[in-house]
């Protein structure tokens, strides 16, 4: 099952829930659209073990961003200064993403 998202990789978010709650943007690194949960630069960072391999033979230990679900980010409206909440459009003909105060995302 597949659900549907309003967000795309590369948008500028805030988070608003959760330990890592903030009022500073950061980027959508990933979307998972079938789990609904996205990964945020700098947000949610875990400790990941590493094996020892060919590729990296000292192995270790790498901060690495894990998911978050969607609902615990708002897109960042430069024009707000904010996180608002999207909607979608029908604007010349083609579908858009619009913030509550106006601003166009698509």
């Amino acid at each position: 099952m597949t659900r549907k998202t309003r967000l795309k990789k590369g948008d500028k978010v805030v988070v608003i829930s959760g330990a890592w709650k903030t009022d500073e943007p950061a980027e959508i690194l990933r979307v998972h659209a079938d789990s609904g949960k996205v990964v945020v630069e700098g947000v949610n960072l875990r400790w990941k073990h590493e094996r020892r391999s060919q590729q990296n033979p000292d192995g270790g230990r790498t901060r690495t961003e894990f998911p978050i679900d969607a609902s615990n980010v708002l897109l960042y409206s430069e024009k707000a200064g904010k996180g608002v909440r999207i909607r979608r459009e029908v604007v010349d003909g083609k579908r858009a993403r619009v913030g509550t105060c106006g601003t166009r995302f698509d």
